[in-house]
């Protein structure tokens, strides 16, 4: 074990180490130079000016922002003798499921290639280029003949891949004490119970004002609401992540609410950051991947049928194809549990020499894959912008939800969370459903690999999302899939089979995220 002076320095290291290439990093050295010709900057106190007047121009703060993203996205640090797997996911039965399906993934795309003759990369012929660029806006117009192309895979397939977790290690005994535990995941990781969720998520109790309540018994919700933006607005001018994410805890007033989560995140939007959306996009007007026909397909089965989504196909199919050829997305595989799946070049098939990452971020597209973008799409209108936030949010969230991990925010201690909630909070309803073959996880499991996304109503999935960004965690996505099923309940009571029980639980765009959550987590005695 490292003591707390070992782990704090590590850390400071891998954040130096981190940001020493960083634009940031030459922007800082660049305006330091700058400074040394001004009158106000003296010898004899070098130091002290250059850091106030680093200050003085913001510059300081940017640094902080930047730190402050590191340490959300960094693991925390391994001994230094460890081996850079356990860096990534320290159990092994976990690495070996996310290597198997991996594998699997990798297959059914290699066999799709195969059985339709399309190349897995192909250069686009000058005449394609000329009208993709012609397109490029209006991309949804356009009607490629998708019938023979499938989704690689679709979140029921990964069900029953974290249904079959087993730790080897674990004894019979241990199995059979779990047994009172009625759910469908059996991997042994800690799941809060109902008390500690209270005690991580206190900023969501009954007395603390929140956006997306309307009947506040302490504070009238106008003057709540008042109140919290002229505080946002003052957040905003701080320009203080670290202040923002505090902030969203309460949720974000929808006029603030992009400025807000772009300043979470550390999303800027300077030219660099415009330009490196531009050579994302000539990337696609002048290659034509096999993935691209999966967007393509993924978009029209699901934000092209959504209500409120519909009208941001070209948007998406923008992002999404851009996204695919992003190689700054492979720096999350260094503390993701996943690999970036290789592909050989042609003819020299198993020669690690002739192996390249495909797609070139590194993320092969499932299906509902597109849901992550599209509520993001009601909050940004510039290209660059949205497509920037949107690759953050994947790089800090979306990411867990589609591997194979032991994190409290990866998908397999959602599911455990959620059946653990639930079944602590309606044993008797639990029960019912697991009897007559109506697993509640089997119905919540497509809410909760989406974040809810295409379920429920934007205004209220964006607040739900302010609290992921909030609590810089997916928790609160499980306790609300245990919260509908406990609104639900009655009725759940009565069903006899899954069909059934599913009717009941098919339509969520009336549910009011934040009453509910209040409601499971605080008003309830357990």
């Amino acid at each position: 074990m490292m003591d707390e002076g070992t782990e704090l320095s590590m850390t400071i290291a891998q954040v130096v180490q981190r940001l020493k290439g960083s634009h940031l990093h030459s922007q800082l050295e660049k305006q330091a130079k700058e400074c040394l010709h001004k009158p106000e900057i003296k010898l004899e106190s070098l130091k002290d000016d250059v850091r106030n007047y680093l200050k003085k121009t913001g510059w300081e703060r940017a640094l902080q922002n930047a730190v402050y993203r590191e340490l959300h996205v960094l693991p925390p640090p391994s001994h230094p003798a460890a081996p850079p797997q356990h860096m990534k996911e320290p159990l092994v039965y976990m690495r070996k499921a996310q290597a198997s399906w991996e594998n699997r993934i990798l297959k059914s795309l290699n066999s799709m290639c195969t059985e339709l003759g399309v190349p897995l990369a192909r250069k686009r012929p000058a005449h394609e280029q000329r009208e993709l660029i012609n397109k490029w806006n209006e991309m949804g117009t356009d009607e490629p003949d998708l019938s023979r192309f499938r989704p690689v895979y679709a979140p029921k397939d990964f069900l029953e891949v974290l249904i079959s977790l087993r730790n080897p290690n674990r004894d019979c005994s241990d199995e059979a004490s779990s047994r009172s535990h009625w759910g469908l995941i059996r991997a042994p990781l800690a799941a809060r119970d109902v008390r500690e969720m209270r005690e991580a998520f206190s900023e969501l109790g009954l007395m603390t004002g929140q956006l997306g309540i309307d009947d506040h018994t302490h504070v009238p919700p106008d003057l709540f609401e008042a109140e919290h933006v002229r505080i946002g607005k003052r957040v905003l001018g701080e320009q203080d992540s670290a202040a923002a994410q505090q902030y969203s805890r309460q949720g974000c007033p929808t006029g603030l609410r992009a400025d807000l989560w772009a300043l979470i995140l550390n999303c800027t939007n300077e030219p660099e950051d415009i330009m490196h959306y531009e050579q994302l996009k000539s990337g696609v007007i002048n290659h034509d991947l096999l993935v691209d026909n999966l967007i393509y397909k993924d978009v029209k089965l699901t934000a092209s049928n959504d209500d409120y989504y519909f009208v941001f196909e070209d948007y998406l199919y923008q992002v999404l194809l851009c996204f695919s050829r992003d190689t700054a997305v492979l720096e999350h595989f260094r503390y993701n549990s996943a690999t970036p799946p290789k592909s050989y070049i042609q003819g020299k098939q198993g020669v690690e020499d002739y192996a390249v990452v495909y797609p070139p971020n590194g993320v092969i597209p499932f299906h509902g894959f597109s849901m992550y973008v599209a509520p993001l799409c009601f909050l940004y209108n510039e290209p660059a912008r949205l497509y920037r936030v949107f690759r953050e949010m994947y790089l800090r969230f979306f990411f867990r939800l589609h591997s194979i991990s032991s994190s409290p925010s990866g998908i397999v201690s959602l599911c455990l969370q959620f059946e653990k909630l639930l079944q602590t909070h309606l044993p008797q309803l639990f029960y019912h459903l697991r009897e007559i073959g109506a697993q509640p996880l089997r119905i919540a499991f497509k809410w909760m690999v989406r974040a809810f996304s295409g379920y429920l109503s934007t205004d209220q999935l964006l607040l739900l999302w302010d609290r992921i960004l909030g609590y810089d965690s997916l928790e609160i996505v499980a306790a609300l899939a245990a919260a509908v099923f406990a609104y639900r309940a009655e009725n759940l009571m009565e069903v006899m089979s899954l069909a059934a029980a599913e009717a009941v639980l098919a339509d969520l765009s009336t549910l009011k995220v934040m009453p509910l959550l209040q409601i499971f987590l605080f008003a309830t005695t357990i």
